[in-house]
């Protein structure tokens, strides 16, 4: 297991290195660079040739690159030329990373809770009220965009109804205790919990729209699997053997069913910040969706940096994850 945790390791490391020279070389194929964004209307020849010597871009391309990686090493991508002028862009995404990891974990969890459940129970009774039902609705939630189901959810149940948040991550006027920049988590141990659930409450419509993807995916893949391993000759020997129902579920069709699940889950998760990009901005949710989307339209290079950057390490710290579970749930994975 540990030779099998070290190899991982190793590739994790070359695939971040990676996507840090396709990240060097993209934001500087961008139209205007660097330098255009920073001195905008005032640029002039003069002033563009003094901040490139002082950025450094008129020396040669590896060397400024090893620049680059040497002060993201430090932490240091630069202050922010557009989503909040002159603060640090390592800050900006230290900020606004506890508020996308709420509102992901909360969508994962009603992605998986309900997602692997009804796709177990839907091949179970094949053709029956509950699968058709459930596949229709895996359907609409892969072929409604993310942004619409958004708006619509604000509309019904914000505007009209009023019964949650039309927007942010928490009532401006509660006078919240900050411990860990986690909104739900500092009520609990803070014991604040009306806070605690103001936060839950404006966290729950992003969260269903951004969970309906991933919900949708789970459910079809865990269906399929499920009708896959019901069929092997395995799970007719346990029930020719006479074993319990619950014994057969549990270690023969569950147990082996959910290997394709476990990599679904770990690809959903990586792509949630995709998602949240559209979900944080119709709810103006303070994330780093958002704030990329921003540092888009600004074009705010220290702040993509480090956005772009934390967001392909997550990923790869997810699917990492998700290779060590599949580890444990077959153990052949570790000899290949």
């Amino acid at each position: 297991m540990l030779r099998y945790l070290v190899r991982r390791l190793l590739q994790m490391g070359g695939v971040v290195v990676v996507l840090s020279m396709l990240l060097f070389m993209w934001l500087r194929a961008l139209p205007g660079g660097p330098v255009s964004a920073l001195l905008g209307e005032r640029s002039t020849p003069e002033r563009a040739a003094e901040l490139s010597h002082a950025l450094g871009l008129d020396q040669p391309i590896y060397v400024q690159y090893w620049n680059y990686v040497t002060r993201i090493a430090q932490g240091e991508f630069g202050p922010s030329t557009g989503v909040l002028p002159g603060r640090d862009s390592f800050e900006i995404f230290l900020t606004r990373f506890p508020a996308t990891i709420e509102l992901s974990i909360l969508a994962m969890l009603l992605a998986v809770t309900f997602g692997i459940p009804l796709g177990y129970y839907a091949a179970r009774r094949k053709n029956s009220w509950l699968d058709n039902v459930s596949v229709m609705g895996s359907l609409v939630g892969v072929a409604v965009p993310v942004f619409f189901l958004a708006f619509m959810l604000k509309h019904w149940f914000a505007v009209e109804l009023q019964w949650l948040p039309v927007s942010g991550r928490q009532d401006p006027t509660i006078d919240a205790t900050r411990v860990t920049g986690f909104f739900v988590l500092d009520g609990i141990l803070t014991q604040e919990w009306d806070a605690a659930w103001d936060a839950v409450r404006h966290l729950i419509l992003p969260a269903i729209a951004l969970a309906s993807i991933p919900f949708a995916v789970i459910f079809r893949i865990t269906r399929a699997s499920v009708l896959d391993v019901v069929e092997e000759d395995y799970v007719r020997t346990a029930n020719a053997k006479g074993l319990t129902s619950r014994v057969i579920r549990g270690r023969h069709i569950l147990r082996n069913a959910l290997l394709p699940v476990v990599t679904t889950i770990g690809l959903q998760t990586g792509a949630l910040l995709a998602g949240a990009v559209l979900t944080e901005r119709v709810f103006s949710y303070p994330g780093i969706g958002q704030a990329l989307a921003s540092g888009i339209e600004l074009r705010d290079y220290p702040v993509l940096q480090v956005l772009i950057l934390a967001a392909a390490a997550i990923f790869v710290v997810v699917n990492l994850i998700v290779d060590m579970t599949y580890a444990v749930i077959d153990p052949r994975i570790r000899t290949r």
